[in-house]
């Protein structure tokens, strides 16, 4: 058993090809460390089979919210589903995964629509808010700072960020926490290596987004939570520091944003 404690703020594990060895993943992430998992959910259909993982598994905590890339999930009630869902089960503790994508879809409107009522619905319940930003940072920046101008803008966390140091500048003047996955590996994600530099340590969280983004050295498997000690040792030399640094802060970090155990 590791001596350090980690913790994977974003993954999805409700997926299909987790099916077979669950149990097994479950024993890898312990072994590392792994002390908490907050599961992301990325449309309604989903909440059930989520909730159910929770459990069988008692250090996991989840979403429940609306991927971009997924408007054509959103109906007339789903605000109210997402709420009773929230509201129902204490393990609720972010809305989301929500926000923009403009690298598969230039729906931008669309996007919107159904991003908006979810951060209404995250102030209402006084929940953070788990960002998807893809391609988009200029008009996320823009409707967070104008939310957070008029006193509606809830905490969050910037998802496996790709983004450029001033736009992440800009998420953390608005209060957010900074994100990186498995792509902060990646030999030629120079930018995500400044930001993974540059972050505050009061700031930063680790993640896989299991089953994807696997860290080298498992780039282009199945990516699952144990592999978030080699994210959090990556950041550790682009920072620097010592794992045990970056998994102090990291897991102190995401315990206060989502209350984790």
């Amino acid at each position: 058993m590791s001596s350090i404690e980690l913790i994977d703020s974003h993954c999805h594990i409700v997926f299909r090809n987790f099916a077979e060895d669950l149990d097994q993943v479950a024993e890898r992430w312990r072994e590392v460390g792994v002390v908490s998992l907050l599961h992301a959910c990325v449309e309604p259909s989903e909440i059930p089979a989520i909730r159910s993982l929770a459990n069988r598994f008692p250090e996991m905590r989840y979403s429940v919210g609306v991927h971009p890339l997924d408007t054509k999930h959103w109906q007339s009630n789903t605000k109210s589903v997402l709420r009773n869902a929230a509201i129902n089960d204490q393990r609720v503790v972010a809305i989301g995964e929500l926000g923009l994508d403009l690298f598969r879809d230039k729906n931008l409107q669309e996007q919107l629509a159904i991003l908006r009522p979810q951060l209404d619905l995250a102030v209402e319940l006084d929940l953070p808010v788990i960002i998807h930003c893809r391609d988009a940072a200029e008009p996320m920046i823009t409707e967070l700072q104008q939310r957070y101008q008029e006193g509606v803008c809830p905490r969050g966390v910037m998802h496996c960020w790709g983004g450029t140091v001033e736009e992440m500048n800009n998420f953390l003047e608005l209060g957010f926490f900074i994100s990186f996955s498995g792509t902060v590996t990646f030999p030629k994600a120079a930018a995500i290596h400044e930001c993974a530099s540059q972050v505050p340590s009061n700031r930063l969280l680790v993640e896989t987004d299991s089953p994807f983004l696997a860290p080298v050295p498992k780039r282009g498997k199945r990516n699952e939570p144990a592999f978030v000690q080699a994210v959090a040792s990556r950041i550790a030399d682009l920072r620097g520091e010592s794992i045990d640094q970056v998994a102090g802060s990291s897991t102190a970090n995401a315990r206060k944003l989502f209350g984790l155990p």
